[in-house]
């Protein structure tokens, strides 16, 4: 097949297309695994809900490319379902981090050994509370509305957004507001799952959080992050468009989603480490007793 047949968008599509074929293949790869390995259904449910969220966006972003000559309100649902799914997936993280150290913050469950820890606050926020508090009930609860106001902000703003759209009034100043608390909320859910990592890195360490971290930071954060930048590149005129059948604001979803299709190819293939069925199928314990067995030798 020769490909010089093929105009840039085809091509284009046809890329999109083999990547998010890739990601699926990956992400349904390690679910099968633990599938079958079905051992710890509390965590391996919120592990599934997370590595599902790679294909999600991918399906949506290349679906997003088909559809390049869609409405904006077409644009905005789309990335509604993202949102929404988004949300889903930091609270299964959160939980799931939950379950490796132990605490259970509804019944009042924290271990022993963790008890006497101090959680060191960064700046801008010591301007709302001590730069050091002490780890416990009330300290762990704020740190979990920290990351659980983004699980309910983000869905709830992405619904406004779709209902502002389609009354024309979302432009201008009300974006930028929009964009404005987005950051901010983002911002702080990034702090405090950084935050519960190193205040328990020592617990999670066996569970290697750091792959798992990239994962979430990566798919959701570094996701936000690019779209802002592209939206700040169109507003400064750097993404222009060179068709009039195709406004300014769908190219830039055109580079969002495509680059989206791309990046989730990588991502499903770090999940396969990060969120490996070892720990689940006896392979890690196996190691583990034969590193043993050597040291005793």
């Amino acid at each position: 097949m020769d490909l010089r047949q093929f105009d840039a968008r085809t091509l284009t599509l046809l890329g999109a297309g083999a990547c998010t074929l890739l990601t699926t293949h990956f992400t349904l790869q390690l679910v099968s695994q633990h599938l079958y390995f079905w051992k710890n259904p509390k965590e391996q449910k919120a592990i599934i809900i997370i590595v599902l969220m790679a294909p999600l966006y991918a399906i949506d972003s290349f679906f997003g490319l088909v559809q390049i000559q869609g409405s904006e309100p077409l644009f905005t649902f789309l990335d509604a379902i993202k949102e929404c799914y988004e949300a889903l997936v930091i609270a299964k993280f959160l939980s799931l981090m939950y379950s490796y150290v132990g605490i259970s913050i509804s019944k009042n469950i924290i271990p022993d050994n963790i008890k006497g820890r101090k959680i060191h606050h960064s700046f801008p926020l010591t301007f709302f509370v001590p730069h050091e508090v002490p780890l416990n009930q009330q300290s762990l609860k704020l740190l979990k509305w920290w990351t659980w106001q983004f699980v309910i902000i983000r869905p709830v703003l992405s619904f406004l957004m779709i209902a502002l759209q389609l009354l024309g009034l979302y432009k201008g100043a009300i974006t930028w507001i929009v964009t404005f608390i987005l950051n901010a909320s983002v911002s702080l859910a990034m702090y405090s799952l950084l935050n519960f990592y190193h205040l328990f890195g020592k617990e999670l360490a066996p569970h290697k959080p750091l792959p798992k971290f990239l994962c979430i930071k990566g798919v959701v954060f570094f996701s936000f992050w690019q779209g802002v930048v592209l939206q700040l590149l169109a507003a400064a005129g750097i993404i222009r468009t060179a068709h009039k059948w195709l406004e300014i604001e769908q190219i830039e979803e055109a580079y969002q989603n495509l680059l989206i299709c791309v990046e989730m190819v990588v991502f499903a293939v770090l999940q396969q480490y990060a969120f490996h069925v070892a720990e689940y199928s006896g392979q890690r314990q196996a190691a583990l007793k034969r590193e043993r067995d050597k040291k005793d030798e």
